[in-house]
């Protein structure tokens, strides 16, 4: 039974362009096998998370985070009785804007496009995906999502003002996202913090004695292993305490978003969207963790000195492919030479580049830049 505040499939409204209903699946259903069968989804296989495949090809991509964040997502939402079916097709297509070489990739692009007055945003990069880019249908361009996931894909991080993007108009800029939105920023960082102790421990870049001096529960969790398990390895005790964490993080998320929905006296999902702030929270203590942990990470993983290389690396072929495509427009894919005849060419540019996985942005640099 969904609570009064979820979204409801029947009340959704609706697809750009109509079509009839399926036969045995829900609107929000087909979203998510949609985003599934796209190939900007298949190609999240082969870009990087936080390591490439240079590194080792054993941790997470953008594709197995996607796919945990989308069970951690589904856990949260029905525990708080919202439409799962919806939360899943958000938590998919979370991440389809990405371009290669993770963070050091989207950074890299977004100073190339500033350089041409211009910027590169991921969630409004999904958007142009979706609603573009995907050629399957022939009754229409893009995926013909419904409205509640082209919203969820542009506000599930972060609020758009209505005078700085216009374009955005027709997705109630000046409301809050349901809660089945605002639920995906949250669990995708419990996603990518633990997942990356994990990855960052069996690279041998973390410790547990570093670990547990930055994130306390953590080391609660260790020692209570140790004392259950005192024959245990290393890396299973590791396990375990990392599982309390995850279960606190999102425990928490839980308990704390449905105490904020019961003070703020919630009833309906319009109450969701007329709420002056987001409801989805962890309480303040765990807030508090999160922000250690993650900033941990960046102090000891994400801008290690094992990562540098790799950081340089993508910094270097998307900002050199990016200058000669300027110069050399020519070399550009016939499609996209087409697209800068009513396109500014930065733009499509940033397109090609932003779609492109990890080896193929390589090859592209050997063939352009490395004669």
């Amino acid at each position: 039974m969904l609570a009064d505040y979820a979204v409801r499939t029947e009340n959704s409204r609706g697809r750009r362009f109509p079509e009839p209903p399926h036969r045995y699946r829900s609107d929000f259903q087909r979203d998510r096998d949609r985003v599934i069968h796209s190939r900007a989804f298949r190609r999240l296989e082969a870009k990087t998370q936080v390591f490439s495949r240079r590194y080792s090809d054993h941790f997470r991509n953008r594709l197995t985070h996607t796919i945990e964040v989308s069970q951690i997502s589904r856990t949260i939402a029905a525990q708080l009785r919202l439409n799962t079916d919806l939360v899943e097709a958000l938590a998919l297509v979370h991440d389809i804007g990405h371009p290669p070489f993770g963070h050091a990739g989207e950074k890299a692009l977004d100073a190339a496009m500033r350089e041409h007055g211009f910027s590169f945003d991921h969630n409004l990069h999904a958007l142009r995906i979706v609603e573009d880019f995907e050629l399957r249908y022939a009754a229409f361009r893009g995926l013909n999502l419904t409205f509640e996931v082209r919203e969820g894909i542009i506000k599930h991080s972060r609020d758009y003002h209505p005078d700085e993007h216009p374009e955005l108009g027709e997705y109630l800029l000046d409301q809050r996202p349901p809660l089945e939105a605002q639920l995906i920023d949250l669990t995708d960082e419990i996603g990518y913090d633990t997942a990356d102790l994990d990855d960052g421990y069996e690279a041998h870049l973390l410790a547990v004695d570093q670990i547990s001096n930055f994130v306390p529960h953590f080391e609660h969790g260790f020692r209570d292993a140790q004392r259950r398990y005192p024959s245990a390895p290393e890396k299973l005790l590791f396990n375990e305490a990392l599982k309390q964490v995850f279960d606190r993080l999102v425990s928490d998320l839980i308990e704390n978003t449905r105490q904020r929905v019961d003070a703020a006296g919630v009833r309906s999902l319009e109450d969701v969207r007329r709420c002056p702030e987001r409801l989805a929270s962890f309480s303040p203590a765990v807030e508090e963790e999160r922000k250690q942990i993650k900033a941990f990470l960046f102090d000891n993983l994400y801008f290690s000195p094992a990562l540098e290389g790799e950081k340089d690396d993508a910094e270097r072929i998307i900002g050199e492919l990016f200058a000669h495509w300027m110069e050399e427009p020519d070399d550009l894919p016939h499609s996209y030479r087409e697209k800068s005849g009513h396109e500014p060419l930065p733009r499509v540019i940033c397109d090609y580049i932003a779609g492109m996985t990890d080896p193929f942005i390589s090859q592209q640099y050997e063939k352009y830049c490395c004669p």
